[in-house]
């Protein structure tokens, strides 16, 4: 989709598994685009239904790469690995752009040049229908690492962001088996401001039964994403005292829910993960 004799502006990555259903509209999305200059990279993560067979069609305007089943986020790395562009655009294949998606995105680029990573506003499908986002998965804007530390605030379908960034980061985090992108987009918001272009240009379409965000006990890996924070970057104290505090009460929460399900020991390692913070916050005081 790009012009000859020169790699493409942008890299749009999608990963897939077992979403033969509903991919080709993922794909035809992309390649409905307004803007031309990019590669479409989809990675296979080990399907066993018929994604190989309904890609074929597609010969040449898609690069497809298959492999064993390792998660979304080993998968999206993959991608990341074979891209040539320079710009990154990440769209999950159950979620869908509209055709000028990637041309308001670029276009942000080219008028910000100090910009690292923007997002898009989006249309929220639940079940067929159409439904209103709450206040509290409301966007912000800018440096939104505090308002993103209960939940993630940023969509893999709606980010561009620039190869250098994602390459500065590792991309994603693969001991995650969800919340990956939670992870990712809280030590990108310690770096850099992210920036909302507030027209809806995805459809983010769920409710399905394979949605990982629909998986029962996630917070463990939010968990386990604000320790590794905690641990390892350099936070002010505020933001080392605001991530303290939503990792204290996501253990409280999961060491709960432990509890009743009378898994006792488990419940106990929360607890000490949550009081080691708690007087590490402390003795910021």
């Amino acid at each position: 989709m790009h012009p000859r004799g020169k790699g493409p502006r942008v890299s749009v990555i999608i990963p897939t598994y077992n979403r033969g259903w509903i991919l080709e509209e993922a794909v035809d999305s992309v390649l409905a685009q307004t803007y031309t200059d990019f590669e479409l990279i989809v990675v296979d993560d080990g399907s066993t239904d018929d994604t190989r067979a309904l890609l074929q069609p597609y010969g040449q305007r898609i690069a497809y790469v298959h492999q064993d089943n390792q998660g979304v986020s080993a998968a999206r790395n993959t991608g990341l690995r074979l891209a040539r562009g320079e710009l990154i655009a990440l769209l999950d294949s159950d979620d869908l752009w509209k055709p000028a998606k990637l041309a308001r995105q670029v276009a942000f680029f080219d008028a910000h040049p100090d910009a690292q990573i923007c997002q898009t506003e989006e249309v929220w499908i639940r079940r067929g229908r159409r439904v209103n986002p709450k206040n509290r998965h409301r966007k912000a804007s800018g440096w939104i690492f505090e308002p993103s530390l209960a939940l993630c605030l940023v969509s893999p379908s709606a980010v561009m962001l620039r190869r250098g960034l994602m390459d500065a980061m590792g991309g994603f985090d693969v001991s995650l088996p969800a919340c990956e992108d939670y992870d990712l987009w809280l030590r990108i918001s310690l770096r850099c401001p992210i920036h909302l272009i507030e027209d809806a240009l995805v459809v983010k379409r769920g409710g399905h039964a394979d949605q990982l965000s629909a998986a029962v006990g996630l917070d463990r890996y939010r968990i386990q994403s604000l320790d590794k924070i905690l641990t390892n970057e350099n936070l002010t104290r505020q933001q080392f005292r605001a991530a303290a505090a939503m990792l204290q009460e996501k253990c409280r929460i999961y060491a709960s829910g432990c509890r009743k399900r009378g898994r006792s020991k488990e419940a106990q390692l929360y607890d000490a993960l949550a009081a080691k913070h708690r007087m590490r916050a402390e003795a910021q005081s």
